[in-house]
């Protein structure tokens, strides 16, 4: 297969597909919208995932583990979480299958085996969760109540894309149970600060923190925080929400404590959530032409070293180097691979490494060693510089830590030039046809404007931004009284 991508300029969706396939991240699998995670893909989720598992045990987070299946009764408890995810769940309706009589080696459905009652495969874990804190909530000792748990989630998605939007997907959902509203909404925008805080320290990605509207909440939901990310094709993503749910679920699982004057009271709650999504907010973010570019701060291979040589005497020479730096580098707990495989030419080795986005590449060869110096190849930049053999560690270290810093820059310098502020409708749709990005206009408060926008421009309110200057004008649509700008955007 070639390793050529097709240009983001030709066509942005075909390019990110391929780039997704073809750095060896994921793949479509025999289940209609469903994807394997290959190796390559996993291990930077799993840096994802161990830097937000520690941040939230930081803040006093445990993790727990809630089932798969979810009674039909207990998610049809809570009403509008119910109806907002109905139309995304699998069911469970049977548990056996049985032999066909006239399809021989083939199997059907055992008509005995009927489940009592159906089984939804969880869309998301309110219901079984706060079933299960009726029996782990008595009193206010009990509180505050802070879970954590990392799972699969499945969402019937008909319109599928890896990474993006899968009908089954990895994901981290917090629920949190509280003695107080107060307790619980510092608690929600405690969690979104922490998302705001991984995207921009990790994935080098500025995130604008906001509020959704009430028809873009999540399902259930009194308030929903989110962070908003821009992608270079100009479309928003929503990487990361937190929900505060007020006393809604605890009502309808009746889950009650005792307060300190022993009178009793519901508690309140939150959740909130991230998943794999973020790794194609990742890829789109950073990514070019030639493949991945990935930040430092969670790269599986911060740095590869690559022999260049002609014999095995060549080869072994560069070796003895080669595990002197690899000894270096790991004592600076940076992550570095020696890429010795003998079925691979240099060249070979050089293209996969850049497709794959590893930050630094180093090249040694017989005439480096005489020299005692090595080449350095940075991926962001695809620059090169030789450097000392006893310089190297100090400037790996560097050029990583200005790899972050010079990934998030660029990606702050576009987000910050596609904020548009336009005053009427013709230039709303001007500058989401031509310019693109978030679209900063007045907006009159109602859900009526909002899905007349949604329905002529295909753009919705990505968020109410929390910075959001309360700037008296008028709607950019009806001409109606409006407390201030919000952004809009098309979105993935």
């Amino acid at each position: 297969m070639s390793k050529k991508l097709t240009s983001r300029a030709e066509d942005y969706s075909k390019w990110y597909n391929e780039l997704v396939v073809k750095a060896d991240l994921a793949e479509n699998s025999a289940v209609r919208g469903c994807m394997v995670i290959k190796p390559y893909g996993y291990a930077i989720w799993e840096k994802m995932q161990a830097e937000l598992d520690r941040m939230f045990k930081e803040t006093g987070h445990q993790n727990a583990y809630f089932p798969l299946f979810v009674p039909k009764s207990l998610f049809e408890a809570e009403e509008k979480n119910a109806e907002g995810f109905a139309k995304e769940c699998a069911i469970v309706t049977h548990y056996r299958l049985q032999n066909d009589p006239d399809k021989k080696g083939k199997l059907r459905v055992d008509p005995e085996a009927k489940l009592e009652e159906e089984l939804i495969v969880r869309p998301t874990s309110e219901a079984i969760i706060w079933n299960t804190y009726r029996g782990w909530i008595q009193s206010y000792r009990d509180l505050p109540l802070l879970i954590n748990q990392w799972a699969n989630v499945v969402r019937w998605e008909m319109r599928t894309r890896l990474f993006l939007r899968t009908a089954e997907f990895l994901w981290q959902e917090g629920h949190t149970a509280h003695e107080t509203k107060k307790e619980a909404l510092t608690e929600a925008k405690l969690m979104n600060n922490v998302y705001a805080t991984f995207a921009e320290n990790f994935m080098a990605i500025p995130v604008i923190q906001g509020v959704k509207t009430e028809s873009e909440r999540f399902a259930g939901a009194e308030e929903t925080y989110c962070i908003e990310a821009l992608m270079q094709d100009g479309k928003a993503l929503q990487a990361g929400t937190s929900h505060f749910l007020g006393q809604n679920f605890a009502k309808a699982f009746d889950v009650k404590y005792a307060n300190k004057e022993g009178k009793q009271d519901y508690v309140w709650a939150t959740s909130w959530g991230v998943s794999t999504r973020l790794m194609g907010a990742l890829i789109m973010t950073h990514s070019d032409d030639n493949g991945l570019v990935l930040p430092p701060n969670l790269a599986p291979n911060q740095v590869v070293i690559v022999p260049i040589y002609k014999s095995e005497e060549d080869l072994n020479a560069i070796t003895e180097v080669a595990n002197g730096i690899l000894s270096n580098l790991r004592g600076k707990n940076i992550s570095v691979k020696f890429d010795n495989r003998t079925t691979r030419r240099p060249g070979a080795k050089f293209a996969q490494h850049e497709l794959q986005g590893v930050p630094l590449r180093v090249a040694i060869g017989p005439k480096d060693l005489e020299n005692g110096t090595v080449e350095i190849a940075r991926r962001d930049t695809l620059t090169k510089q030789i450097v000392n053999l006893e310089d190297l560690t100090e400037t790996v270290e560097s050029l990583l830590g200005e790899i972050q810093k010079a990934l998030f820059n660029k990606a702050l310098d576009f987000r910050n030039t596609h904020i548009t502020e336009v005053d009427t409708f013709e230039e709303f749709k001007e500058v989401l046809e031509t310019k693109t990005g978030f679209v900063a206009a007045h907006w009159d408060g109602t859900s009526e404007t909002e899905e007349k926008i949604k329905e002529l421009t295909k753009a919705t309110i990505r968020c109410i931004p929390l910075d959001m200057k309360a700037v008296e004008g008028t709607c950019v649509y009806s001409g109606n009284p409006s407390k201030g700008r919000v952004l809009f955007a098309k979105a993935y």
